[in-house]
Order: structure tokens, then sequence, then C-alpha cells
């Protein structure tokens, strides 16, 4: 019996140990099969859609209603953010939306998702890194990084293999330093573009040949290889937005010689140009395309502008027309049917960026 009693208190401390260890090991082995959690829903934008980006792998299976981060299979460098409707790809019209020099790709794919769910667009925000693309809103000149140009087809190509969206022709967007980039790729190559939106661009290259590019459409030693035809840019469908209190100086271009072209101003700048590509339309004796709105008590800021100037509405309304008029494509099933009226879209605290933040959004 004394010896029963050894044993057993010899075996206690090794009984405690045993149980301590599975106190620590079945937790772990718990939490590794328990499924991930489901991204918590923003009631002010009545929507399922995702508001977090998911960094994927080029070889993973597309997600659809997420704001996917991707890198181009042929240069990981190369980000771009890419969001699929419910409805799927196929087919869709290609969206894409082009940030500003505070590289808030991911803020733009995030705000524009609900529309893209809502027509059924397949939507594509390309990152335009600092450092590999300081000069992207003028489509990378000579010795100033990549031809940022060639970098969004590729992309689109990429995309478009990857979704079977309808990427023909685009429907571009860009803001601030984006809407730079977007109305001067579409001078380059309206062949590429069905509709393009500007958004609060700091300056414009002029429908000019008489001035070299990037102030007006003349030859240029620092892109020799860039060509516009006029009649076939003044064909594409423009429309320009600006803040009427976009008056900042912040990160915004002036000399001389602009501002004597072009004006002071963001809203100036804007209605001078839209006023030369009309009066350049009629010389052309081509129907004036580019029109010009002003929106009261809008400051420079892409997300003021979202969720305050509905500036999503705006955008999506010249491109594809009212939201009722938004039809389903054959059988891909029908987009989203949720109202939107009223909504105040909202952005999550921290999002994703090319790089430091800039001063201009």
């Amino acid at each position: 019996m004394k010896a029963a009693t050894m044993r057993r208190q010899r075996l206690l401390p090794l009984l405690l140990l045993c149980v301590a260890m599975t106190a620590l090991v079945l937790p772990r082995a718990a939490r590794s099969w328990m499924a991930p959690a489901l991204p918590a829903s923003s009631s002010s934008t009545r929507s399922s859609t995702a508001s977090a980006s998911t960094s994927l792998e080029p070889s993973a299976p597309l997600q659809t209603k997420r704001v996917l981060r991707r890198a181009l299979r042929d240069d990981s460098r190369q980000e771009y953010f890419l969001y699929i409707p419910s409805s799927g790809g196929q087919g869709a019209p290609l969206f894409v939306t082009v940030h500003g020099i505070s590289r808030n790709a991911e803020e733009h794919a995030t705000l524009f998702s609900a529309y893209a769910e809502r027509y059924g667009v397949v939507l594509v925000a390309p990152c335009f890194t600092e450092k590999q693309h300081d000069d992207y809103q003028r489509l990378g000149r000579t010795g100033r990084g990549q031809r940022a140009d060639f970098v969004l087809d590729s992309i689109l190509a990429e995309v478009t293999e990857l979704t079977g969206a309808a990427a023909a022709k685009i429907y571009l967007f860009g803001f601030s330093g984006g809407a730079q980039f977007a109305h001067r790729y579409t001078m380059a190559h309206p062949e590429r573009i069905a509709r393009a939106a500007i958004g609060a661009a700091g300056w414009y290259t002029f429908p000019d040949d008489q001035r070299p590019y990037p102030y007006g459409i003349g030859p240029s030693p620092e892109l020799p290889s860039l060509h516009f035809d006029p009649a076939e840019f003044l064909r594409v469908p423009i429309a320009v937005f600006v803040g009427a209190e976009d008056s900042t100086n912040e990160s915004f271009r002036r000399s001389d010689e602009l501002d004597r072209q072009q004006g002071v101003t963001r809203f100036e700048r804007a209605r001078h140009w839209v006023a030369a590509m009309r009066a350049a339309a009629a010389a052309h004796h081509l129907e004036p395309l580019v029109t010009y709105e002003e929106v009261a008590g809008i400051h420079h800021s892409f997300r003021q502008f979202m969720e305050e100037g509905q500036l999503g509405d705006r955008v999506f309304g010249v491109f594809f027309g009212r939201p009722e008029a938004a039809k389903p494509r054959t059988g891909t099933g029908a987009a989203a049917s949720d109202d939107r009226s009223g909504w105040r879209l909202l952005l999550p605290a921290a999002v994703m960026v090319c790089a430091s933040p800039g001063g201009e959004h």
C-alpha cells in the first residue's frame, strides 16, 4: 500500500504537466481550423461589398465582391487593385480609376467598389509608385520613370485574361494627379477609351499643336514616340468635375507660362481646357463632347468629393446612365439591386497606399 501511494505521488506531477500542455496546444489547434472571420459590414453603405483588401499571389483564384490587391505576373513590383462584381467579369465593362500623388489607390477601389457592384462593372485601380512612376501624371517622360500608359496597358491585358472583361474600350477616371494621367492617356490613346471623367486636375495638355507636350500636343524630345490625333481624341466623351472650393495651392503647379495659358486655380484651368477642347472640336467640324461641372462646397479631397459631392454617382452616371438604367448582362446574373439614394460612402480608418501620402489627393 505504501509503495502504491509513493508511485501515485511520483506520477501526479507528470499528470499535471500533461494537463497543462493540453491546455496550451488545443486552443492553437482549434484556432487553426476556425473559418476566417467575415469582413465587418458598414451600415452606412447599405451594401455587402467588402471594404478590406486581400493580398493575393498571381496564381490565386479570384474572389468576387472583394477589393483584391494583386501584382502583375510579369513584374511583381507593379501592383494594382481589382474588384469583380458578384455578377462576374465575363463581358463586363472595365472601369479604371487613377489616384493622385497621395497614391491612395486602395481608397479609390474601396469607395468605387459599391458602384462597380451595382452596375456589374470590373474595377481596376493601378498603383503608380513614386519610385517607379515619378512622372506618371505626364505618362512617364524620358528619364523620369516607366511609361505609365504602357504599364496600364499591361494591367488591362492581365485583367482581361483573368476576368474576361470587355477591355477593347475602357471607362477611365482620374482624380488630381490621376486626372492629369487620365486626360493625357485619353488624348494619346483615344482608341482605348469609351468615355473619360476628369476630377480636379492640377493642369492640362491643351489641343494646341504649336506648344510642345505636355503643355500642348506638339512634338517633344521628352516623349518623342507620343503622337496625338485631334480628329480621334475629340470624339471621346469627357466629363470634367471640380469642387467650387478647390482653391488650395498645395501641391499645385505654378509658373508664369502655365498661369498665363491656363489660369491660377483648378476650376479656372478646367474651364479654359474645356473651352479649348470644345473650340477644337468645332474647328474639326465635330460635335463638342467635353462637359464641365463645378460642385458646390467641395475642396480638393477625393474622399470628400465621394462622400459629400456624390462623385461616384456623377462619374458612373455619365459613364453608364442612371442607376435604374443599369441592366444585368445576359447570362451573368443580375447586378446588386439595393437602393443607393442618399448614400454617404465612408472609408475605413486604415487603407493601403502605394507610398507615403503626399499633399495632393
